[in-house]
């Protein structure tokens, strides 16, 4: 590893080159669309753009458990975006998220077409709507909230933070690093503390706050992101482990997590997701 260039802020900051690393060509200080491009759309009264990462595994669960839970309504078309191609800067998905980030949902289920974005209004959003995974009013209802927004909050630290750093800059370098371990580290404890006294983050129900979460710190304890369970010593964090172990074996929650999905096993592919028919035709190629 070469040693870090000392690098001096210019009085005004230009783009002029790639940021380098994985992703660099998905960043740019502009926002907008890049091209002309409609978005598909399906038969259901649901239509999701987006991409297994962490963030649009939030919204795949939530679909899969109300599904589960006898919401037929909740019927869903997830459209993959790829978003190593730009398929994020395409005019359709700028139209439903100008934000230009996974995921993205427009609801069809009423006289207009609604565009949500950002994942924690999309859970927001279903929850209200169909009057599950989140308590109508009082003091649960606020605590769900908290931790739900506590996630929204933290995740960038984990994900842009100690991910990037981590797993997909040019180069390690270790005060990025460090940094952004002890603050992954910080919140692993924070998550760890509130489990030790409670099954749900919430308090005795499953809602949307461990949805949320667990996408990012639960797959992180479970060793699916950046191959880091060891360097953050993710099995000291007991509690986290326990809570992180029991969602992950809900079956909507082993379906949720493979819709978009463009990476792994055939068996945890779904690339396209229409119907309960696409989730069950790549499970039942599991070995």
């Amino acid at each position: 590893m070469s040693e870090p260039t000392p690098y001096t802020p210019p009085k005004v900051w230009t783009w002029n080159k790639e940021s380098g690393g994985r992703f660099a060509a998905t960043n740019r200080p502009i926002a907008g669309p890049t091209h002309d491009r409609d978005l598909p759309v399906g038969d259901n009264p649901f239509q999701l753009y987006s991409l297994a990462t962490p963030n649009g595994v939030k919204v795949t669960v939530m679909f899969e458990e109300l599904l589960a839970a006898g919401f037929s309504d909740a019927e869903y078309d997830a459209w993959v975006i790829d978003i190593n191609s730009g398929d994020q800067f395409g005019s359709g998905f700028v139209e439903v998220n100008p934000n230009s980030k996974i995921p993205a949902l427009l609801d069809r289920s009423g006289p207009e077409p609604v565009r949500v974005f950002e994942s924690g209004s999309i859970l927001l959003h279903l929850a209200e709507k169909f009057g599950a995974f989140l308590a109508p009013e009082g003091p649960e209802r606020t605590e769900t909230l908290n931790w739900l927004f506590w996630q929204m909050g933290a995740a960038p630290y984990l994900g842009g933070g100690f991910g990037h750093f981590y797993a997909y800059a040019p180069e390690k370098m270790e005060y990025p690093i460090d940094r952004f371990a002890m603050e992954a580290k910080r919140q692993l404890d924070v998550l760890d503390r509130t489990l030790a006294a409670r099954p749900f983050l919430a308090g005795e129900r499953y809602t949307i706050a461990d949805m949320a979460n667990w996408a990012w710190f639960g797959q992180l304890a479970l060793g699916r992101l950046y191959n880091a369970a060891e360097f953050l010593d993710v099995t000291s964090y007991a509690h986290v482990m326990r809570w992180a172990t029991e969602i992950d074996a809900r079956p909507a929650v082993k379906r949720g997590r493979i819709v978009n999905r463009a990476w792994g096993a055939d068996h945890e592919q779904v690339l396209n997701r229409h119907s309960a028919a696409d989730i069950d035709a790549a499970l039942a190629k599991a070995p």
